[in-house]
């Protein structure tokens, strides 16, 4: 299969290291020394390519679970009572769709609702147009523009023709954050936009009867970057988003309705999606392109068990593959705590691989996903995330956020 070939072909679109560096550099000189030593391995030695099937399969998961989520149906199912009374107009920023891709296709592995990365891979992109000319670089050409404007759009559906002044970037101590450097390029973007940004603890955040009030300025819109997906340990974040006294996006609502890890035994469940609504067609979209999920019961431990290495275990609220555990790895101890807790157990699905040239060692094999970064249901920049070990983690060198060329 050319693609195999092409990710097996160490030599194949090598990333362009001085070209990467220079729009770094672009960035400044303390954003540049900032990126470089806490973030060394951001970005992948070379690219990685799909197949124009392959990327319209993802695009057909990505439609039919947008067409799922619309049903009040689903909403019934997956929504507390309380957030179902009242939806919010916004839809969430920086969808991300995580792929596992190999011979028998793509598979969904999760969705997140406040993917990281976006802003960073667009500069990766647009160092690396003159590397893609094998394929398609799969991102709009002027992304700055698409996001500020996913933004904008966030607000209109809020709050109508009000203009939009000032905006928070909220995630605890932000500075200790891994992707603190991306926080600081969402500043400058929002800034370039004439819009008043600051970066911030949720614990700056003070809430008044006329809105929300951070060092200072009043804030009309939050753009969270908080792991605390529900809000619930953020009592003053959760009131303001309650009485819909700031724009909160990604939100709550949007997290349950499409990233709980407990929404994909549901669409992987083909009795429950008939009883819904769903078409036979949407259906087998989804069945051919999720791995069968299932929640994990302290009373199956006796099935678990034994099947263990068929699947790959997930706490149903994690991310970053935090607890997440490769079920022929698991002891007898952390199983018994997989049992105990609130996991999911997704059937394996084993990840691409490519051939990577790492400075100063012999080529090396790693794994990769790709991530699909969508707004409102419509796709806008697919990337992919070169690693070892058994998930994502930034740390290899060779490894990182890679560039994607589709082969026709």
């Amino acid at each position: 299969m050319k693609i195999n070939n092409l990710n097996n072909d160490v030599h194949s679109a090598i990333t362009d290291r001085a070209a990467l560096e220079q729009a770094l550099h672009a960035q400044g000189t303390a954003w540049h020394q900032l990126v470089t030593s806490r973030c060394p391995h951001l970005f992948a030695a070379a690219t990685v390519f799909v197949s124009s099937a392959q990327l319209q399969q993802m695009r057909d998961v990505i439609q039919s679970i947008n067409q799922v989520v619309a049903l009040p149906a689903w909403h019934d199912a997956v929504l507390p009572a309380p957030m179902n009374k009242s939806l919010p107009k916004a839809q969430g920023v920086f969808f991300g769709y995580d792929f596992h891709v190999n011979a028998e296709g793509v598979h969904l592995i999760e969705i997140n609702t406040n993917a990281g990365g976006g802003l960073l891979n667009n500069l990766l992109l647009q160092s690396q147009h003159h590397v893609t000319a094998a394929g398609e670089v799969t991102a709009d050409e002027n992304m700055e523009y698409v996001f500020v404007q996913m933004f904008l759009r966030e607000w209109r559906l809020e709050r109508g023709d009000q203009p939009l002044r000032s905006i928070a970037i909220v995630d605890e101590k932000p500075q200790e954050q891994y992707f603190y450097p991306e926080f600081l390029l969402a500043q400058k973007m929002f800034e370039r936009a004439g819009l008043l940004t600051v970066i911030a603890d949720p614990a700056e955040l003070e809430m008044r009867a006329d809105g929300v009030v951070c060092q200072g300025q009043k804030i009309g819109m939050i753009y969270n970057r908080l792991t605390d997906f529900s809000l619930q340990l953020h009592a003053v974040l959760n009131a303001a988003y309650q009485n819909n006294l700031v724009v909160i996006t990604p939100h709550p609502h949007a997290y349950a309705l499409y990233a709980d890890k407990r929404n994909l035994t549901l669409l992987t469940d083909a009795d429950r999606l008939r009883v819904m609504g769903v078409s036979a067609r949407t259906i087998g979209t989804l069945q051919a392109g999720i791995p069968e999920t299932r929640q994990v019961l302290a009373q199956d431990a006796e099935y678990w068990w034994p099947q263990r290495k068929q699947w790959f275990f997930k706490p149903a609220t994690g991310y970053g593959g935090k607890g997440s555990y490769r079920g022929a790895n698991i002891t007898r101890k952390v199983f018994s705590e997989i049992i105990q807790g609130d996991y999911v157990a997704q059937r394996m699905a084993v990840p691409g691989v490519r051939l990577v040239g790492v400075a100063g060692a012999e080529p090396a094999v790693f794994k990769f996903d790709i991530r699909c970064y969508v707004y409102a249901g419509q796709l806008q920049m697919v990337v992919a995330r070169l690693y070892q070990g058994q998930t994502t983690n930034f740390r290899t060198a060779g490894g990182g956020f890679a560039v994607v060329q589709v082969v026709g």
